[in-house]
């Protein structure tokens, strides 16, 4: 499975942002789809997660209510909008694709396939 993530760029707080993820080449029969987020100097750390085929989702308590995920299986793409954006949002975004759901699709561990990254930069 190879990952393509767009969408990335600079906002002020407050802003939006819209992340896209396509999956092309083999993929599992079922899948999930995560974000994950690096900032400088820090761990990458859990966005959200959803379960392809059945549309269950999991979202980190510091994006809850502000962040989307969702998948548009026609495309195998997958969404991350971002909206009220903080400048503790700023880091390098990444997708992830694994064949188990795991605990909320939280765990890294349970990803296999990982995209290249992009940026986002909000500023106060």
């Amino acid at each position: 499975v190879q990952l393509q993530a767009y969408g990335g760029g600079s906002v002020q707080a407050g802003g939006f942002l819209s992340l896209s993820c396509a999956a092309s080449g083999r993929t599992f029969s079922d899948y999930t789809m995560g974000w994950f987020r690096q900032a400088p100097g820090k761990e990458r750390e859990f966005v959200a997660a959803i379960r392809w085929s059945r549309g269950f989702v999991d979202y980190g308590d510091y994006v809850k209510g502000r962040f989307t995920i969702s998948r548009d299986s026609g495309k195998n793409t997958g969404y991350l909008e971002m909206n009220s954006l903080k400048p503790e949002d700023t880091a390098v975004y990444y997708c992830a694709v694994g064949p188990t759901w795991g605990v909320g699709g939280r765990q890294q561990s349970m990803y296999t396939n990982w995209g290249q990254g992009t940026q986002v930069t909000v500023s106060s």
